[in-house]
């Protein structure tokens, strides 16, 4: 409608033109009108005129119509300026296409905006880098992981771990990858995923990362509970049964073996009941020991609240104090800030902790100058932190990894499940227990909630 406004504005313009010319040559050829003439030539002179503007102002609007929506910029109106007729007309669909483009580029704006709310918010660390390395995404999950407030390439891992930036270079589209990752002491297991996309004539690597760390410490150690049920079941079918006929030939020999009329007399019966009693006390000597492994199967639920972690720190310090074999060694205790408190059952938290004090002790047993340092903090990531720090002979690097391990232990009188337990205690609180050590200097036993 606007176009075929314009042909009959353009028409009627020129019509008139021709009209006006038809007239000069009529006022030339016929009359001697000069005045009348040079009126009609100014006539004509105006009417050329004002057709060349009429066209170009609608050239010029068209043009800088079009150099706008090329650039993308939507900021532009157009003013009927009084003139009426096709313009007004062209000027008005004008505005509704620029206000179209407005409500499109809006709502790309309010999608592009949310979908990085979540991507953002996701709790899978997301990492998008070029073929150089370049990162051109990552999400505030991935940003925790590594512990960086920002990532310009992903070489700059290399710090965190020599062989990460190699493994996410080489991950091919729908490769699954799982590295380990130590940051300041905590372990994390990464299963990492990959997939490829192009994006403005160039490729992409989309990684996904997620810490399953809990999970393979959660299969792990329901692995060995049930583990532990089956070979106490077991165990406890067999050895109940010969505890009792032990104690019942005791019983007989006693009866039989008494008064004159004895079937069965001297070293013989001596022999036979010391060999009896032998059965019968390892037999109740092995219930024990299984009975003593069922506590792994037997935690109760934590029952949170609040602690403050200076009151704990305290009792446990002073009941290791009451021990006897505390009096050579120096308790130090530190909480920062003082007003710490944490979330969490105080009765499981100070078992786990007293056992780990106790175990400093008894490493510490044969020196003079020993040491037990007792810390809690906020590390970077607002986790609650409890370290147990002494300065014993250390624990080896071979042995660093076993340590955990339900029936490990590397003291003759040592059960196996005292770091089992409490290591359960941490996974029931969501948390971690992680040790290091440098032999014959300090070994950290540390908790983070």
């Amino acid at each position: 409608m606007v176009f075929k406004n314009f042909k009959l504005n353009c028409v009627v313009r020129s019509l008139v033109l021709l009209a006006t010319m038809a007239l000069l040559c009529c006022l030339v050829v016929y009359t001697e009108l000069y005045a009348a003439t040079l009126v009609v030539g100014l006539i004509i002179v105006y009417e050329v005129w004002a057709l060349i503007k009429y066209v170009e102002k609608s050239n010029r609007d068209l043009t800088r119509f079009l150099i706008s929506i090329q650039q993308s910029d939507f900021s532009q109106t157009y003013s009927d300026g009084g003139r009426g007729g096709s313009h007004d007309e062209l000027h008005r669909l004008f505005n509704e296409v620029v206000r179209e483009f407005q409500r499109t580029r809006t709502e790309k704006e309010e999608h592009y905006r949310y979908l990085q709310t979540v991507v953002q918010h996701v709790g899978v660390g997301l990492l998008a880098f070029q073929t150089d390395g370049t990162v051109d995404l990552i999400n505030t999950a991935a940003k925790r992981m590594f512990g960086v407030p920002r990532l310009g390439s992903i070489k700059d891992l290399a710090a965190l771990e020599p062989s990460l930036p190699t493994i996410l270079f080489d991950l091919q589209p729908d490769d699954r990858k799982l590295v380990r990752l130590d940051r300041e002491g905590e372990r994390m297991h990464l299963s990492l995923a990959v997939a490829a996309f192009r994006q403005r004539q160039q490729m992409f690597k989309l990684v996904s990362l997620q810490n399953i760390t809990s999970e393979l410490d959660e299969r792990e150690m329901e692995a060995w509970q049930q583990l532990v049920r089956v070979l106490t079941h077991e165990i406890m079918n067999s050895v109940t049964p010969v505890a009792s006929l032990a104690s019942t030939v005791r019983d007989i020999l006693d009866s039989e073996g008494s008064g004159n009329d004895a079937k069965i007399q001297g070293e013989t019966l001596e022999d036979i009941r010391s060999a009896v009693g032998t059965i019968e006390k390892r037999s109740e000597g092995l219930i024990h020991f299984v009975d003593s492994y069922r506590s792994l199967t037997r935690i109760p639920a934590p029952r949170f609240g609040i602690i403050p972690v200076g009151d704990l720190l305290d009792r446990i310090e002073q009941l290791a104090l009451a021990r006897k074999d505390s009096d050579h060694i120096k308790f130090s205790t530190s909480v920062t800030p003082q007003s710490l408190e944490l979330t969490a059952d105080a009765d499981l938290v100070e078992q786990v902790l007293l056992n780990l004090v106790i175990n400093a002790m008894q490493a510490l047993k044969d020196r003079s100058n020993g040491r037990i340092d007792l810390a809690a903090h906020l590390n970077q990531r607002g986790r609650v932190v409890i370290e147990v720090s002494d300065n014993g002979p250390g624990i080896e690097k071979d042995v660093l990894g076993r340590i955990f391990i339900p029936f490990f232990t590397t003291r003759p009188e040592g059960s196996g499940i005292g770091l089992s337990l409490s290591r359960q205690v941490m996974r029931m609180h969501r948390g971690e227990i992680t040790v290091a050590s440098e032999p014959d200097q300090r070994t950290t036993f540390t908790l983070r909630f």
